[in-house]
């Protein structure tokens, strides 16, 4: 109905002086579920034992892809990890990731969050020379360059191929002794390194990952951030890390804190939750309303509303529910059916709304019908009054690097002025954080805000 999850990434490093042989993988797939959300269409694991790369990926979700008896066959110190929301490419099985490429120089597998903007005339030219594709999707396109080169080396291999590709990417790499992790220049797509715990005293490895809510899933630590260009090389020698020639500044995808990730993730230094609590301070001094009661929808809005609610001094209460239980693959055959969804995956809690004036607060507004059925939901819960409130500003652009957001004419903050969209979803009033507002409450300026300006960092 609205912005789409990108994907997910992870990568797990053992030591060899570890007993367990399967670790990595059951690691993985354990990251893996802490990144569900980023993505729910398939799910993969590669895993190496130093010698072979093995592979398990189909169309689902984590706990239904893994079995107990495929870690069994996913031996190895080494492996990597994906759960895919479609950017590039279409929701078969065969652009499932990761992908897996063996040539006569060994074996690399690959896992890729974001989106390429070249990708048309890259793969055009690897046909051209030669290659042939097993799939539709951006990924594979990366996976073959960095093979077409590998007689120079892995680290050579990837940094010829991203002085080619254009876009966004956050990738874990697996070759048959190596874990490695590559962020694109603008660091558009998050990527972290953590610190396994250890084993009997030794050294327990590495883990890399999109978000850090997937290293506290293993017990690990949060090291830092992959930096945005960087290379980052993790053998039996240790790690070793290299940047390229990083002329463009740091734009992460703002996206990631209003919405994309989980509020118990720190992405760039910056804690998600802390952001949509000020994101929600700032929206309270740019729109107060006078009102009973404050209420976020689940589940990024919370954070928002909790500070709307500190900063208004309005009591924040739970007032909507959120179905757990409801598959995001659920495929209602018409677009009716597909609005009224909503109604079963939230619902409002009379006792907390009924003769009040309620603000609500949501992280954005797309096409407006979700904004809609919640207006309904709170009104036949007996609200008295509905102020929407919304803690990013007005989506007014599609995003070309990594989210799968409607077209331009699709988008209501687009093609309608905010008192047309109130009007449009039934609220008393309706008001969005200003984009200096959002930029201020994340302390800085490094994001990609194209989906709200215009302006891509690519």
């Amino acid at each position: 109905m609205g912005l789409k999850d990108e994907c997910g990434v992870c990568g797990i490093f053992r030591p060899e002086n570890l007993e367990s042989d399967s670790t990595a993988s059951s690691m993985a797939y354990f990251a893996l579920v802490s990144l569900q959300h980023r993505g729910q269409e398939s799910a993969g694991i590669v895993a190496s034992d130093g010698q072979t790369l093995k592979l398990k990926k189909e169309r689902g979700l984590v706990g239904d892809v893994f079995h107990k008896e495929d870690f069994e066959e996913l031996k190895g110190r080494i492996a990597i990890g994906h759960v895919r929301y479609a950017t590039a490419g279409g929701r078969t099985i065969e652009n499932a990731q990761p992908m897996l490429n063996s040539f006569k120089l060994g074996s690399i597998a690959l896992a890729h969050n974001g989106q390429l903007v070249n990708y048309e005339p890259l793969r055009e030219m690897l046909e051209d020379s030669g290659s042939t594709f097993n799939s539709t999707s951006d990924t594979e396109v990366i996976l073959k360059l960095i093979a077409r080169s590998y007689k120079k080396g892995i680290e050579n291999a990837i940094r010829g191929t991203m002085q080619l590709i254009k876009g966004s990417y956050a990738l874990c790499i697996l070759t048959q002794d190596s874990l490695i992790g590559v962020r694109d220049p603008n660091g558009i797509r998050p990527l972290c390194l953590g610190k396994l715990p250890e084993v009997d005293g030794k050294p327990g490895g590495y883990i890399l990952a999109s978000e850090s809510c997937a290293i506290d899933s293993v017990n690990g630590e949060l090291v830092r951030d992959i930096k945005p260009g960087e290379i980052i090389i993790i053998n039996k020698d240790g790690i070793h890390s290299s940047l390229i020639d990083v002329k463009n500044r740091k734009q992460t995808c703002v996206f990631e804190y209003v919405y994309f990730s989980r509020p118990d993730s720190v992405i760039d230094g910056i804690p998600i939750q802390e952001a949509r609590y000020r994101m929600g301070q700032a929206l309270a001094l740019e729109s107060f309303v006078e009102a009973d009661v404050v209420v976020g929808v689940p589940d990024s809005g919370i954070g928002a509303a909790m500070g709307y609610s500190k900063a208004s001094g309005i009591p924040y209460v739970t007032g909507i529910v959120k179905n757990k239980y409801i598959g995001r693959t659920f495929i209602a055959p018409t677009q009716k059916e597909r609005e009224n969804m909503v109604f079963v995956k939230l619902n409002a809690i009379s006792s907390d709304l009924r003769g009040k004036k309620v603000v609500v607060i949501d992280d954005s507004i797309v096409r407006g019908t979700t904004s809609r059925r919640l207006v309904q939901i709170l009104r036949r819960a007996g609200a008295k009054e509905v102020h929407f409130r919304v803690s990013s500003p007005p989506v007014k652009f599609p995003c070309h690097l990594g989210i799968d957001t409607p077209s331009k004419n699709e988008l209501i903050s687009s093609m309608h002025e905010v008192d047309e969209i109130c009007k449009e979803i039934g609220a008393d009033t309706l008001a969005f954080i200003s984009l200096d507002g959002m930029i201020k409450a994340l302390g800085g300026d490094s994001f990609c805000k194209g989906c709200f300006n215009g302006e891509y960092p690519v």
